[in-house]
């Protein structure tokens, strides 16, 4: 279905006093947009600041682009965003448009002020603009972080949850920046993002990684995750006939709903159930739950 990875991971291991990350082997397919699903403390930003060069202390092998091996090569073409204070605190958005021209080869600084312009962040004026970075809301943070890195000319994306501070229209238009990034690198350019709440980006996820407990539960294209499971729902009295053979399965006054493998779905023959295709979000708790019963 696809060309090749943006990232190939073999042995990734980071540990902590009271967490472990451990990720044995993992792919991230070039040219699509692939979403790191999991709660807080999942063990995404980690994983993010480590692919992002932040963190150097770990253990294992990180393959970029097909091989590539100069550092300067993987960090021009690797954008990425963090939480915290990601600029100089004093910074103005004139000074970090200025400071971006002098660590990017390929940043547009016009692109920077369209972006931002778009994004509802005030461009007139900007270069009298007193007001530093660290005063500036979480939300209008974001927009300021996500415009410098968009003004770049990049081969993949890293975004550590992004969307968090964002209003509901934002996330919107953070969703299609990040459709026509993809559809102007024609095949060439990835975004791997991370979130806690996949709802408001599912529509732009092609590939998703699901995440607990510092280990990878799950993984796939969404059309095929959505294939491999099946969420159904019956009437209570049929609940004790398929509590043990859902992959998860919960109960109230109205009935009973689960996940269901999808190679499981014959042994549900004669049950009176509905079945649905789940929504990538409701698959994503399901495994979370799954795998937090089985560590």
């Amino acid at each position: 279905m696809y060309k090749s990875n943006v990232i190939s991971i073999n042995n990734l291991s980071k540990k902590f006093k009271s967490f472990a990350l451990d990720i044995p082997s993992l792919d991230i397919p070039k040219g699509f947009a692939t979403a790191l699903i999991g709660e807080n403390g999942a063990g995404k930003s980690t994983f993010i600041n480590i692919l992002a060069g932040v963190r150097l202390d770990y253990k294992g092998t990180i393959d970029y682009f097909n091989g590539e091996k100069e550092e300067r090569v993987i960090r021009e073409n690797i954008g990425y965003t963090g939480p915290g204070n990601y600029f100089m605190p004093h910074w103005t958005i004139a000074q970090i448009a200025e400071a971006s021209e002098l660590l990017f080869e390929k940043f547009n600084k016009d692109k920077f002020y369209e972006i931002c312009r778009l994004l509802g962040i005030e461009v007139s004026g900007i270069k009298k603009q007193n007001k530093g970075f660290n005063k500036l809301s979480d939300g209008m943070k974001m927009k300021v972080v996500l415009a410098n890195v968009f003004a770049r000319e990049t081969k993949m994306l890293l975004l550590d949850e992004p969307a968090s501070p964002l209003d509901p229209l934002m996330r919107d238009k953070l969703c299609q920046m990040i459709r026509e990034y993809l559809e102007q690198g024609n095949g060439e350019s990835s975004v791997l993002f991370s979130t806690h709440n996949i709802a408001d980006m599912e529509n732009v996820t092609d590939y998703a990684i699901i995440m607990e407990k510092g280990k990878v539960a799950e993984h796939g294209f969404v059309e095929d995750l959505k294939e491999k499971y099946i969420l159904v729902k019956g009437e209570n009295e049929d609940a004790d006939k398929v509590k043990d053979i859902l992959f998860s399965f919960q109960k109230s006054n109205y009935g009973f709903e689960g996940m269901c493998l999808a190679e499981n779905i014959d042994k549900l023959a004669g049950i009176n159930i509905s079945r649905e295709v789940p929504e990538l979000s409701q698959i994503s708790i399901a495994v979370m739950k799954k795998y937090t019963q089985l560590m």
